[in-house]
């Protein structure tokens, strides 16, 4: 028989502040019915009662299979999913609650790189102007050159080269993509980068050069990471402490080495037999 599991949403590194905090979290969605859906029949939780906090420049992993909520917690991180019950406590600032226009000022610290590297960007824009579209709406102050040399000095800060401000998404490859991707959340200067599969659609050595990259970043930067993913070995790879969430449900927490090396719920333990071996 397996040891009592340890109590759920546990710091890996205790002593420092939370940089975010999440507090009996809760999301759910209407199953609408009826005539043109207009009556809601019942409702569906993606997000049951979760709680979880990631120290200041620390990364914390979330894993889990498709569908288990980790993209709707990430959503709400952002306000681009509203909360049905809970507390999201960044800088002890509770976000949940916040109009969009009251947010507006905190959304230049906590960002997000997408799993889609070129559906999250606009095909349209050349690179300079999805870099310098964000400076334009948070440091208004700025002039137009000094956005355009930052922007360069992003791009040489991701492994990209200045000249490809004039280029379009479709011109560049995933990886560099990605690049650009983590070069836009860097653009406002955050705090917090939220990456939510930010490297699942990359093929494995490119994904180990992005992982790298957020890496160094994170250390020069003092960046804090909530690191999304349903690879486990991945996962574990960059975070300091993770957490495994299952329909919905947190069901396991603690340091990497800890939830990896000695798996106590079942599930941690499935996900583990399903990464792959080289033998």
């Amino acid at each position: 028989m397996n040891a009592p599991l340890p109590p759920l949403g546990i710091r890996a590194t205790e002593g420092l502040p939370a940089m975010l905090h999440v507090e009996n979290l809760t999301i759910s969605f209407p199953v609408m019915r009826g005539l043109f859906f207009r009556h809601e029949e019942k409702r569906v939780t993606a997000v049951d009662d979760v709680s979880f906090s990631v120290p200041k420049g620390k990364t914390v992993g979330l894993v889990g299979e498709s569908g288990s909520g980790k993209t709707t917690i990430a959503r709400a991180l952002v306000k681009l999913q509203e909360a049905t019950s809970g507390r999201i406590l960044y800088a002890d600032r509770d976000i949940a609650p916040l109009s969009q226009a009251e947010f507006l000022p905190l959304r230049k610290e906590i960002q997000m790189v997408f799993q889609d590297p070129y559906g999250s960007l606009n095909p349209r824009l050349t690179i300079a102007q999805t870099l310098t579209e964000p400076m334009e709406i948070h440091f208004p102050g700025r002039s137009a050159a000094d956005r355009r040399e930052r922007a360069a000095g992003l791009l040489k800060k991701v492994g990209l080269s200045p000249d490809s401000l004039g280029r379009r998404p479709r011109e560049f490859s995933g990886g560099q993509r990605q690049r650009i991707g983590i070069a836009r959340a860097l653009a406002v200067e955050p705090q917090f980068i939220i990456c939510d599969e930010s490297v699942s659609a990359l093929d494995v050595s490119i994904q180990a050069q992005i992982i790298n990259l957020l890496q160094d970043l994170q250390e020069e930067l003092g960046l804090t990471y909530l690191f999304i993913g349903h690879d486990l070995a991945v996962v574990e790879h960059i975070s300091d402490e993770i957490l495994v969430l299952h329909h919905g449900r947190l069901v396991e927490s603690g340091p990497a080495a800890q939830v990896c090396g000695d798996p106590r719920h079942e599930y941690t333990q499935r996900l583990l037999a399903a990464v792959p071996s080289l033998g």
